[in-house]
């Protein structure tokens, strides 16, 4: 029997879990009591664990249907890719990465494909309604959360913004109402029909779908009214008379539903609470998030103890694929596609051919897919067969590929790699509020299976670009995703690592939960040109777009 302290990996918190591993592939899961995501609470998805049976399991790489050998699969896709990058050109190679890769491994997809596919077609993990990286970029001038999750036994009052959020997020809310008990916190909840939460809370809002965000900037304009705003932490060429139309008192309660008494005193309660968090989740949308972050930052609620908004991250380790620049928008290290990020990552990379700007993304890249411009997909992760989009994809696509660990559905797909099942896999994760952690293989890898990193660099050596591409562990990945956070960074990013990049094979092992960027934005610093803020309005637009 064996102890090994490991993660959840089933959302965003980024859980601890205690294992006890038996013979087999026995295993006994519990929340670890010295993580400080969990503090040794755990929720039924988190001790489901613990289902490790091999029915279903793809344990062999296939091609065309039939069982071949890694050297044999690797050898096929690498001529294919390559045969297709000479006649169709960089941009005709696309990836979908699912929530349920580790840093490691989308930080050597990312480097594969941008940096040597020279493509930036990458569907990240899941769909994001809410565009938290862009949000958080607009208004903080970098992708950083601001909160920690002990934020939440800080606080005063609690406002979360859906039920939904409570049930995606079951541990969280254990940490909001055990607070609630022993700290006499306050939860205040706006929920909708379509919602369906069933959250305990001190004062249930029930307003109409998608009224969430005209409650918040009513909010945020009653604090102005009343003397609340600092006007030391925002910069804005917003029109405070523009952000007013359609926020009065009486429209804001014909479109939510709620009277204009209930209003009123749910803006005088905002307004006097010092220490307020606001809690979104992914469903939630752009526009609440947006508005969240408008409100505490126009009242100065935000970089201290206890005051912050808190924008989930829907996948697992979301964060992780956002911080190596595994989406269509970003490069890598929290850097975008200018000309002095091109050159300084291109040249840390050693990069064969780097892509030179966003790729296509969701429906865009779908679109094409259908045109023909894209000629290789290859999908990595647990969801290759839930994905109505991945579906329609990869049976339009000439050359499918994917890395699984299930066997299921899988038909349309030209080429299989088996991959590890969560239990199985061995490198970091960030969890939402920017906490880094190890994840610990539980179980040996069940036949040929291998790890998604481990696939992508046989792939890159195969096609000859194995100098850039020499990682035998993950704890070389690690190190050189660290380095890349802080090569040729001034101190302008906060997302910078450099205090492991000396960081050796046996302390990676045993690395503990920490968290990087300390306090974000401390002091009202933020990480724009002039060092405020910035208000976001209107609230639908495209804020990927915002420098």
């Amino acid at each position: 029997m064996t102890i090994i302290r490991s993660q959840c990996g089933q959302c965003s918190v980024g859980c601890g879990v205690r294992a006890i591993v038996g013979d087999g592939r026995d295993l006994v899961i519990e929340g670890d009591r010295v993580h400080p995501a969990n503090g040794g609470r755990l929720c039924a998805r988190g001790r489901a664990l613990n289902e490790t049976a091999l029915d279903g399991r793809l344990l062999h790489p296939m091609l065309g249907g039939r069982q071949v050998g890694w050297d044999r699969a690797i050898a096929h896709a690498a001529r294919k890719l390559a045969a297709i990058m000479t006649r169709h050109g960089p941009g005709s190679i696309a990836l979908h990465v699912s929530g349920g890769l580790l840093t490691e491994d989308y930080y050597v997809a990312n480097k594969l494909m941008k940096g040597f596919f020279g493509s930036a077609h990458i569907r990240g993990p899941g769909d994001d309604p809410t565009n938290l990286a862009a949000i958080q970029r607009a208004a903080f001038g970098e992708d950083v959360m601001p909160a920690a999750i002990e934020d939440i036994e800080r606080a005063q009052t609690v406002l979360l913004v859906g039920g939904r959020t409570g049930q995606d997020h079951p541990v969280l809310m254990e940490r909001v109402q055990a607070a609630r008990e022993t700290q006499g916190l306050r939860l205040i909840l706006l929920t909708d029909e379509e919602d369906g939460g069933d959250v305990d809370a001190d004062l249930r809002l029930s307003v109409m779908p998608g009224s969430a965000d005209l409650l918040l900037t009513g909010a945020l304009l009653h604090c102005r009214r009343m003397g609340g705003c600092d006007g030391q932490t925002a910069a804005s060429d917003v029109s405070w008379g523009a952000m007013g139309e359609g926020h009065d008192l009486w429209s804001v309660a014909r479109l939510s539903g709620l009277s204009p008494a209930t209003i009123r005193a749910l803006y005088e309660e905002v307004m006097a609470t010092d220490r307020l968090v606001t809690l979104v989740g992914s469903r939630a949308g752009q526009r609440a998030a947006a508005a969240a972050c408008n409100l505490h930052v126009a009242t100065g609620r935000i970089a201290r103890a206890g005051s912050t908004p808190f924008l989930l991250t829907g996948s697992a380790n979301g964060m992780g694929a956002r911080e190596v620049g595994c989406v269509a928008g970003h490069l890598a290290a929290h850097r975008f596609f200018t000309q002095d990020a091109l050159d300084d990552v291109g040249r840390f990379w050693g990069a064969h051919q780097l892509a030179g700007g966003p790729g296509h993304e969701g429906d865009a890249l779908l679109e094409a897919i259908r045109d023909g411009r894209i000629k290789a997909l290859w999908s990595v992760g647990p969801d290759a067969t839930a994905a109505s989009w991945l579906q329609e994809a990869r049976a339009a696509v000439p050359f499918a590929l994917c890395s699984t660990a299930w066997t299921q559905g899988l038909e349309d797909f030209d080429m299989l790699f088996p991959a590890p099942v969560w239990v199985e896999k061995d490198g970091t994760v960030t969890a939402s509020d920017r906490l880094i952690s190890r994840q610990r293989r539980l179980l040996p890898l069940p036949g040929e299976a291998r790890p998604d990193w481990w696939i992508f660099t046989k792939l890159a050596q195969r096609m000859g670009w194995g100098d850039a591409f020499h990682y035998e562990r993950p704890a070389d990945i690690y190190r050189e995703h660290v380095r890349l956070t802080a090569y040729r960074n001034p101190g302008d990013r906060l997302f910078n690592l450099k205090r492991h990049a000396p960081i050796s094979n046996p302390a990676y092992d045993e690395l503990t939960p920490w968290r990087w960027g300390d306090v974000p934005f401390d002091g009202g610093h933020f990480s724009t040109t002039d060092g405020r803020a910035r208000l976001l309005w209107p609230l639908n637009q495209d804020f990927s777009a915002i420098a």
